[in-house]
């Protein structure tokens, strides 16, 4: 995994390659969605449970990313969960426990916006964690992830990446579109400020979580048309690599030219 300021943010796609590979990527993925549930193959049975978490700098099209990735599918077999500062009760309990009720079982999918990786970012930036905490926050969250995934968990871990000078000129849009002001907060502004000391976090959580059996997929983000397509494609071959792997025959239509491209 390289580091931060070795990512390509020059990657870009026009309106028409991001609509048809966007299309392709979407009709694989539900093709995909719809094996693991156990609405479709011979005999129909239930496929490991996915969990795909979205962590990256405000603004970096965290929200677009995951409504690419959903739009397509059942409602009913997707959960899309959001995880804000976490309240009273929950500080009371082992900073992982809010998380377990909304993980998937056998079959089921679901999507986190922001995550336990809250601990290692803006719990340890902010102070809002001990030393002691955060640090031992690392080897925690790899435990538990490989507890997940011993299980059979198909675990995809997003960071939304963008620079600096790309964040600014969002945050100016914003500010100055009546419909998105809302998302603009003071504490946007105040994050920006401590941008030196989220990159160190972001670089250690990197270098201390990414393993074997749930890497970081750093997403080139500087591009909203690329980071979308490059979303779905990535979940959806990595997904057919671990159904592979539990013996799934996958459907036709989920092994075209277009998923396949990098």
């Amino acid at each position: 995994m390289g580091r931060l300021d070795e990512v390509d943010l020059t990657l870009k796609l026009s309106r028409a390659e991001e609509a048809a590979r966007l299309e392709a990527a979407q009709f694989r993925l539900l093709s995909l969605r719809l094996l693991l549930g156990g609405q479709i193959g011979d005999p129909p049975r239930l496929g490991p449970p996915v969990s795909v978490l979205f962590e990256g700098w405000d603004a970096s099209g965290k929200g677009g990313a995951i409504k690419r990735l959903v739009s397509h599918l059942d409602p009913r077999h997707v959960r899309v969960a959001q995880f804000a500062a976490p309240t009273y009760d929950e500080k009371r309990h082992h900073f992982l426990a809010r998380f377990w009720p909304v993980l998937p079982g056998w079959g089921g999918m679901a999507v986190l916006d922001r995550s336990w990786y809250g601990r290692v970012l803006v719990e340890r930036v902010e102070g809002f964690a001990t030393k002691e905490q955060w640090k031992r926050a690392y080897d925690e969250i790899v435990d538990f992830e490989r507890t997940l995934t011993d299980e059979g968990m198909i675990l995809l871990k997003y960071w939304m990446h963008i620079s600096d000078h790309e964040q600014r000129r969002r945050f100016d849009r914003r500010a100055r579109d009546p419909l998105k002001t809302w998302k603009l907060t003071e504490e946007d502004e105040r994050n920006r400020k401590k941008r030196k000391e989220y990159e160190r976090a972001v670089e250690d959580m990197v270098a201390r979580t990414d393993h074997a059996a749930a890497p970081w997929i750093i997403v080139p983000a500087e591009s909203k048309r690329y980071a979308r397509v490059y979303v779905v494609e990535t979940a959806c071959r990595t997904i057919e690599r671990v159904m592979t792997e539990h013996g799934f025959d996958l459907p036709r239509e989920a092994m075209g030219k277009q998923g396949r491209r990098s």
